[in-house]
């Protein structure tokens, strides 16, 4: 692919959004491979290196607000027929209804897995101070001579740590995992605004 198909590719892939925006990509991606053909690379090889241009549409249009694409969508949409307007009207308390109901279930959706999210980082948290807590509880009963309950005590607490240790990896692993899939599920919906837009 040469520079030109490359760019050509592009701006269709972004026309949904503003066209003042899509120029600055435009530039902004022609300067790039410029400056990779003057590093000595072909046309072809420059292109090659940026990437595939679905990928740069996609990171492009993830970084996007939802506002900015729903805005550009509704300037593009061809004006509206008189019947059409009042059909609009008359299934408002539906349609209206529907949508507020749709946002609803999605806002759900997203406080829901968050909250997970933040109880297994606040167990985390409770199980490390405890932890810390039991440890320094083992002192006072070795100064209070109870050396085994002390040695008993140190150890749950020693335990508890290393658990909290394993446990830290897990919700590290499930917050970046729920990032994804927040990150996926709002593609989608720009996805979907963006395909009614064209429609």
């Amino acid at each position: 692919m040469n520079k030109k198909e490359f760019l050509l590719e592009l701006q269709k892939g972004l026309s949904c959004l503003p066209s003042k925006d899509v120029e600055e990509r435009i530039n902004f991606y022609s300067e790039i491979i410029d400056d990779r053909m003057e590093e000595g690379l072909t046309e072809c090889e420059a292109v090659g290196e940026i990437g595939e241009v679905q990928d740069i549409v996609t990171q492009i249009l993830a970084d996007t607000p939802p506002t900015k694409l729903v805005k550009e969508n509704v300037k593009k949409n061809r004006r509206l027929n008189p019947w059409e307007i009042v059909f609009l009207v008359l299934g408002s308390p539906i349609w209206l209804s529907l949508l507020i109901s749709a946002f609803a279930v999605i806002f759900s959706f997203f406080v829901v897995i968050w909250s997970i999210v933040i109880s297994l980082w606040a167990v985390e948290i409770s199980i490390i101070a405890s932890s810390l807590g039991v440890i320094l509880a083992s002192l006072l009963f070795f100064f209070q001579g109870k050396t085994l309950t002390a040695l008993a005590v140190f150890g749950a607490g020693v335990l508890s740590l290393g658990l909290s240790i394993f446990l830290f990896f897990g919700c590290k692993a499930f917050t970046k995992g729920i990032a994804i899939l927040t990150k996926k599920i709002a593609l989608m919906i720009k996805k979907s605004i963006i395909g009614k837009g064209r429609a």
